[in-house]
Formats: structure tokens, C-alpha cells, sequence
């Protein structure tokens, strides 16, 4: 037998070697080390999960790869090769897309245009549509991403907009595919499609590399895990050789009760009490079709449904920030819902708290600093206030202990919001407002975009506030969620309440049954809250 020639051996080393390694990484941001020595090596064809804390140096790395960030020092190699990525169009030559958390499309342009923005072939957009519409078409048959290519991105849900940012990598030809918390603003019906999705892309010799701190996620989507703590990687394992509670605890530093412990809720009187709730839209569409519930204190209201079934507006309504007809009472008292004295502030001062559902648009003001954050909505009260000036060494002191009481990471009230990752920036928001001792808290989505340690504060946090005798109204699109916290789960879809559950007596079956709007499931009754 002959030996190989250089130009074989080149070719089976080729064949052989990882889609990605990186060598001794490390990045800092002034004083703060985001990532440190690091190396990993993600072979081709695989899904590789990389997991760990808000804060831990997950997205600073994967930017490194994309040419977001330079590295301060260390190596990338690209299938076999070492190679230089200095911005993301060197990422994009050498192969590599990136999905973030946070979608970079243009709301006013449509599907097709977003595929090609930055991906022109030359002065003439004409040519460039008319190729990547055949694309999208070559594309939808082979992966199953089908999406209507002159859909206005404004008018589509962000299942599909995930779909197009997919899109948008594959039709730059990468074959190594990064996802940042995919799921992070998914229905479970839409994470479902987006793994069906990955598994196809896989199947077709495609790398991907997933960002997630949903360790079921991990556990069923994965061949490979990394977690890294503090900026560090703390390991890599086979997922078939793992288990969620250990790869908790290697992201933690310690055990981590993945359940929700809690003592049975003594409900007391009737805190929140609404009526015939409706919420017309601009557009004139019934987002409220007539809402009936309570929320007694001492107890956790859930409430199911898939992402545009009126949660938003229920919310939104109940804490001064939209209009309604109908009743609402707090502790016996109306609320005007007409929008004259519908607001936030005069809520505040009724004792009703309330975390959004997107703590970016409606919870933060991004540019603005932690302490700035940690008044807003409360820059009126008299501790936050020297005669007519607000007194702000007073606020940034009383910020530096809520970061403490809350692990803000960093603990630095003058960091501006928009540089703490998105579990922290979550703290803040609840920090904010759990600590004005509410009567009545509104939470949207608590723990959207949070990791495993983060998600394990957050709930010990809502169920301590329940157990002081508030009443708190829960929305979450996570089941698991809704049934681990709720001590009674009310299911909406198309604006309406379908039913009320007990959460020892139904499933997550028979609550996606009432999510999908079948009321006819003749399973477990209906529970009163009066």
C-alpha cells in the first residue's frame, strides 16, 4: 500500500478537524474580565450547547466568533484553518451566521428585503430580489422555513421573524450557525418547529451552536455541551452522559432546586376584582372580549396561553397603560380605566406593581444608568427627594442595596442598563418593584431570557411575596412555569378566559387543549376563585 500524499493527508486532517475552535480566549471590558483563557472545539455536524449564568461571557464569546468583539487575545480556527475574524463580513466569509436574542431586522421592510439588506449584488436591487426569492423557495423546500417573502416584518410574529434571521444566514451560505437564547420570545409551539427545524439543518451537515439556559432544551436538542461560570469554561461533557441537575450545578457553583418549593396558599380577601373587561385596539380589533376574574391575597394567579391571546392588553390595562371598559376594583375601590387617570404612576400610588413583559421596551430606559432605572415610577416619593430635587446620591445608595439584596451582576448602580445582560437588567426591573410592597403585582413573563440560578431567585422572590399576603397576577407562556408557581391557572385565547384550573388537577394537555381554545375536555374541573 502507498503512502498518502501530502495533498490526502491535508484532505482527511481537513475532514477530520472541528467546524470551530477557538484557543485561549479572552476579552475584557475595562475592569471587568468577560472571558478568560478560554478554548473550545465544536465538531461539524453536531448541535453544541453552551450554557451558563446570565453574565457568565456565553454572548461576548460568540460575538468574538462573529466579529462583533476582538479579542484581546487568542486563536479562531475555521474547519482546520486558522483564521482572522475582524468584523462580521470575515465571519460571514469564513461561513459562520449568527441569530441574535434580540432580532436585527428592519420592522418596516419586508421578508425579502431583509434577506438581501447588506447582500446586494451590485447598484440594482431588481436582479437581488429576483435571485433570493428563488432562494427563499430552494430554501423553505429544503428546511421547512417557509415565511411569505412580502410579508412586512411588522406584521408577523416573532416565530416567523426567528425564521427569517435563519433565512437571512443561510442564503449568506453559512454552514455554521450560532442561535443566542432562540427561544427566549418562542411559544413552546414555536420552539417545537424552530428544533424540528435545527434538526433538519443538522441532518444536512450543518454546525450549529446553541445558546441556552433551558436545560430541557439542552437535554433534548444537544449532542455536546460547554458551561461556563464567570467568564470561564468550567466544562465540556457528551449531553448523553449528563443530566440537568449536574449541569446546574456546574453552572451555579452549587445545587440548584430545579422545582419550585413552596407551602399550600391561604388566600384572604379579594384584592384584584375584574368585571367585563374589554380592550378595543386602534385598528378597532377586540383584543378584551369581556374578562372575568380575581385575585385574592396570598395567592398566584397564572395566566396560560399562547403569546396574542389578549395577556398583553390585560396587563397593559391593569397597570394604567391602555384603555378599557368594564370593572376593575382594587381592595373594593374602581380603578379608572379611561385613560385620563389611567396610568402607571397613579397605579403605583393605588399599591399595584408591575413588571412588563418586555423589560426593554416598557421596563428600562436603555441609555439610562441602573440608579436612573431604579426610580423611574417611584421619583416622586419622598425618599427619593431633597424639598423640589430628587436627591440622587440617596437613590444611587438605596440601588446598591437592592443590587445586593437581588445579585445584580455587576453590582454597579451607575452601569448603564443596556450593559447588563438581560437576566440582570430582569433584576432590576424586579428589584424596582417587588421591593415598593405591592398590594397587587402584575408579572409578565418573569423569567423570559433568564438562566438557571437567575430563574431559581426570581420564583423563591414570588412565592416569598405571596407568602406575605399579596396578591400577584402571573402571565408566562411557559407551562412549566404556570404550573410550578400558580395556585390557580386561568387559560386565555382570542381575548377570552376559557376556564380555570387547579394546578394538581390538570396538565400541560389539557391547558394547551384550552389554549388552542377546546373547552370540551370533560377533565378536571373548573376552579372558583370566589
Amino acid at each position: 500500500m502507498s503512502d498518502q500524499t501530502t495533498t490526502e493527508r491535508q484532505a482527511t486532517a481537513a475532514s477530520t478537524a472541528p467546524a470551530i475552535e477557538l484557543k485561549g480566549i479572552s476579552k475584557a471590558f475595562g475592569p471587568v474580565q468577560a472571558n478568560k483563557d478560554i478554548s473550545i472545539r465544536v465538531m461539524p455536524g453536531t448541535i453544541h450547547g453552551i450554557i451558563g449564568e446570565n453574565g457568565a461571557g456565553k454572548s461576548t464569546l460568540m460575538s468574538i466568533l462573529y466579529g462583533f468583539y476582538k479579542a484581546d487575545k487568542g486563536e479562531v480556527w475555521i474547519n482546520g484553518s486558522k483564521t482572522a475574524i475582524t468584523d462580521s463580513q470575515a465571519a460571514i466569509a469564513a461561513g459562520i451566521g449568527m441569530v441574535f436574542q434580540h432580532f436585527k431586522l428592519v420592522e418596516n421592510f419586508t421578508v425579502l428585503e431583509n434577506i438581501i439588506l447588506g447582500a446586494e449584488d451590485g447598484r440594482l436591487l431588481k436582479p437581488s430580489l429576483a435571485k433570493a426569492r428563488r432562494s427563499l423557495v430552494e430554501l423553505a423546500n429544503d428546511y421547512g422555513l417557509n415565511v411569505d417573502p412580502d410579508a412586512l416584518i411588522q406584521d408577523i410574529g416573532v416565530g416567523m421573524q426567528q425564521r427569517v434571521e435563519i433565512l437571512k444566514a443561510l442564503y449568506r451560505q453559512a454552514d455554521i450557525l450560532i442561535l443566542d437564547e432562540p427561544t427566549g420570545v418562542l411559544t413552546p409551539a414555536e420552539a417545537d418547529q424552530l428544533f424540528r427545524i435545527l434538526d433538519r439543518l443538522k441532518s444536512e451537515g450543518k454546525t450549529i451552536i446553541l445558546i441556552t439556559h433551558k436545560l430541557r432544551e439542552i437535554m433534548e436538542t444537544t449532542d455536546t455541551v460547554s458551561v461556563m461560570r464567570r467568564g470561564e469554561m468550567t466544562a465540556t461533557v457528551k449531553t448523553s452522559e449528563t443530566s440537568p441537575a449536574e449541569l446546574a450545578e456546574l453552572m451555579v457553583g452549587r445545587k440548584v432546586l430545579l422545582r419550585v418549593d413552596k407551602v399550600p396558599a391561604t388566600p384572604g380577601d379579594v384584592v384584584l376584582d375584574v368585571k367585563g373587561l374589554r380592550v378595543i385596539d386602534d385598528k378597532g380589533v377586540e383584543r378584551l372580549r369581556g374578562i372575568d376574574l380575581q385575585v385574592r391575597a396570598g395567592e398566584v394567579l397564572g395566566i396560560a396561553g399562547v403569546a396574542g391571546n389578549g395577556q398583553s392588553e390585560l396587563l397593559e390595562v391593569l397597570g394604567g397603560y391602555a384603555d378599557g371598559t368594564g370593572e376593575v376594583t382594587l381592595n373594593g375601590v374602581a380603578l379608572d380605566l379611561t385613560g385620563r387617570l389611567s396610568d402607571g404612576q397613579s397605579r403605583r400610588a393605588r399599591g399595584i406593581a408591575h413588571v412588563p413583559e418586555d423589560r426593554q421596551r416598557e421596563g428600562l430606559i436603555m441609555e439610562y444608568q441602573a440608579w436612573e432605572n431604579t426610580a423611574f415610577g417611584y421619583h416622586h416619593d419622598a425618599d427619593y427627594r431633597t424639598g423640589l430635587l430628587m436627591n440622587n446620591a440617596a437613590i444611587r445608595e438605596d440601588t446598591a442595596e437592592k443590587m445586593e439584596r437581588f445579585d445584580v451582576r455587576p453590582p454597579n448602580p451607575k452601569l448603564a442598563a443596556k450593559n447588563f445582560s438581560g437576566g440582570n437588567q430582569q433584576k432590576i426591573v424586579l428589584a424596582r418593584e417587588i421591593e415598593r410592597n405591592p398590594d397587587l403585582l402584575l408579572i409578565g413573563q418573569p423569567t423570559r431570557g433568564v438562566d438557571i440560578g437567575a430563574i431559581e431567585f426570581i420564583h423563591q422572590q414570588i412565592v416569598a411575596l405571596r407568602d406575605q399576603g399579596k396578591a400577584i397576577l402571573l402571565v408566562s407562556v411557559e407551562l412549566e412555569e404556570i404550573l410550578a408557581l400558580s395556585d390557580r391557572i386561568a387559560v386565555m385565547f382570542d381575548g377570552q378566559v376559557m376556564g380555570e384550573r387547579l394546578p394538581d388537577q390538570t396538565d400541560e394537555k389539557e391547558l394547551g387543549l384550552l389554549m388552542a381554545g377546546i373547552t370540551d375536555t370533560g377533565a378536571a374541573p373548573v376552579a372558583k376563585g370566589t
